[in-house]
């Protein structure tokens, strides 16, 4: 069983900047496919950004591009998503996911049924 435990959230002002930090119990990262989701009131879980196995693929939602970076931590067990820029429009609860089961290092991974395993949440509030 993996346990992870983000951290990072918090209220930012418009064009602000937050770093959520996603790190697991006992496992290492470095073979898994990473996801960051955020789910607003009223709107279903969708993706933010993904990480290959690889590091060398990533996804952005369109909405974010340019403005948020996902990276694994050097010592592999922690995913970070650093959000510059932030606007209104970000604000919800932001989940980290594992996708332990990738069987290739290049490939992402977009449907919420990919992960395995998912941190706790944890609420971003841009303020206009």
């Amino acid at each position: 069983q993996v346990q992870m435990v983000e951290s990072g959230g918090g209220l930012v002002q418009h064009v602000g900047s937050l770093r959520l930090s996603c790190a697991a119990s006992g496992r290492n990262f470095s073979r898994y496919a990473l996801g960051w989701f955020r789910q607003a009131p009223g709107n279903e879980r969708e993706i933010v950004a993904a990480l290959s196995r690889s590091d060398k693929v990533t996804y952005y939602k369109d909405s974010v591009k340019g403005r948020f970076t996902i990276s694994r931590g050097n010592a592999k067990n922690t995913v970070y998503l650093q959000m510059n820029d932030l606007k209104p429009e970000d604000t919800a609860v932001y989940y980290c996911a594992v996708n332990s089961r990738a069987l290739f290092s290049g490939t992402l991974y977009y449907r919420i049924e990919a992960y395995d395993y998912w941190g706790q949440g944890t609420q971003v509030t841009v303020s206009s």
